[in-house]
């Protein structure tokens, strides 16, 4: 398989974070080329440092990180500092890290690679809310041309919603900008709750982590440990769902995933249901075909993928 070259937007967070490690350890498969910041589980400030965290405890510090936009494109920025803790990384301790901040704007050094990959088409993948893929699509559609895949964590069909009773966390915050992005005609892949909420980390999988005994595994335990205090007292649920780790997961070995393609329309206006993913997977409507939607993985062979991508450092 070749090298993937990937744009990674994110909004680190706790699952964004591991997510993060995954691709790190992984540069047979895949080429970071940078990391772009959002708000949305924290403000862009705390998501932007985190990001550098990471690539300084993976030893990554030549991974360029630029901060994006602020705020969704319509709405007020809502944040989940009571799932992530104040620092968006709650359960580690937190540092000045040396990995620099690039000058540019997140949103033109998107616009500027993707108009350079002509022949070499680069993968997005998104984790956190997708006001900077919108805002490049928003300032210059040429980019569509040299996309080679949009892969995102958003949305929901069966398991309703985790923000609001009926709308994700990353569509939610942003459904103007998942809409945009939705509708761009891009090939997406899209990794909802339907998902996730497959691949728990149990008591027993957070310990196989920790007894790898590196920083990577020690970070990563101490970030579980804090999420799985959340969740359990919040759904009683026997383990943390691994929400934003499904895209690389899926990167890295797609045969782990089952999916199927169908449309996504985003509500953007109702109050009651604003941020809802509407999947059409029965094909009830006529609406142009425009993601592949997963809905089943095998979770004992991704935290074997997980377990084994953390022993690498």
């Amino acid at each position: 398989m070749p090298i993937k070259q990937i744009i990674f937007d994110c909004d680190p967070g706790l699952d964004d974070a591991i997510a993060l490690f995954m691709a790190m350890a992984s540069p047979q498969q895949l080429e970071i080329l940078a990391l772009t910041t959002v708000a949305g589980n924290v403000p862009v400030e705390t998501t932007t440092r985190n990001a550098r965290m990471i690539c300084d405890l993976a030893n990554r510090e030549d991974i360029a990180v630029y901060s994006g936009c602020e705020f969704p494109l319509k709405k007020d920025l809502v944040t989940a500092e009571f799932v992530h803790g104040e620092t968006g990384l709650a359960g580690i301790e937190i540092f000045q890290p040396k990995t620099p901040l690039q000058s540019q704007h997140a949103v033109d050094y998107i616009i500027n690679t993707l108009l350079k990959a002509e022949s070499n088409p680069i993968t997005l993948v998104a984790t956190g809310p997708l006001t900077n893929i919108a805002t490049a699509i928003n300032k210059n559609r040429s980019i569509l041309n040299n996309i080679q895949e949009i892969v995102l964590m958003g949305g929901a069909m069966r398991e309703g919603g985790n923000i609001t009773p009926s709308a994700e966390f990353n569509i939610s915050v942003d459904p103007d900008a998942a809409e945009i992005v939705l509708q761009s005609g891009c090939a997406i892949t899209v990794m909802g709750l339907d998902v996730s909420h497959q691949v728990l980390a149990s008591e027993q999988r957070r310990n196989r982590i920790r007894q790898l005994e590196n920083r990577a595994a020690e970070t990563i335990f101490g970030l579980l440990e804090f999420y799985n205090e959340h969740d359990f007292s919040r759904f009683g649920n026997q383990g943390v769902p691994m929400h934003d780790p499904c895209t690389i997961s899926y990167l890295l070995q797609p045969e782990l995933f089952k999916g199927k393609s169908c449309n996504i329309s985003v509500e953007t206006e109702s109050e009651l249901t604003i941020g809802h993913t509407a999947v059409d997977f029965w094909e009830l409507t006529d609406k142009p075909k425009n993601v592949t939607w997963m809905y089943e993985v095998d979770d004992e062979g991704f935290f074997e993928l997980l377990t084994d991508r953390i022993s690498r450092y």
